[in-house]
């Protein structure tokens, strides 16, 4: 497999961990967009959100959602507010075609985003 996130998720390329477990792993971006941007990923690969189609996939994504706020609160970003952004496809953003969450915080965001 030749997808930057699955290298991530084997060790196989290095990353600021901040979390993993068997399912998922969540790591400090490379190119960070606010004070805190940590990028949330599964360890199994899934190319993008539309791929997301039964229930294994569904509880899945929930569980990044999970894994958000949990960083949220480690880096004590709850109670100021943070965003969480996935992106779908070329025109939604996506340029690593490994489903993932951006979670931000540290610092105001601006609507619309962009």
């Amino acid at each position: 497999m030749d997808c930057l996130f699955c290298k991530i998720a084997m060790g196989d390329i290095p990353a600021k961990i901040v979390y993993q477990d068997d399912q998922l792993v969540a790591f400090e971006d490379i190119n960070p967009q606010a004070p805190h941007h940590k990028i949330i990923i599964p360890r199994r690969h899934i190319a993008t959100l539309n791929e997301i189609s039964n229930k294994e996939d569904s509880h899945l994504a929930g569980n990044m959602i999970h894994v958000a706020v949990k960083l949220a609160k480690q880096f004590n970003l709850d109670q100021d507010g943070y965003r969480l952004v996935w992106n779908c496809n070329s025109n939604g953003g996506q340029t690593v075609f490994h489903i993932h969450a951006h979670l931000l915080g540290g610092r105001q965001m601006i609507w619309p985003p962009g």
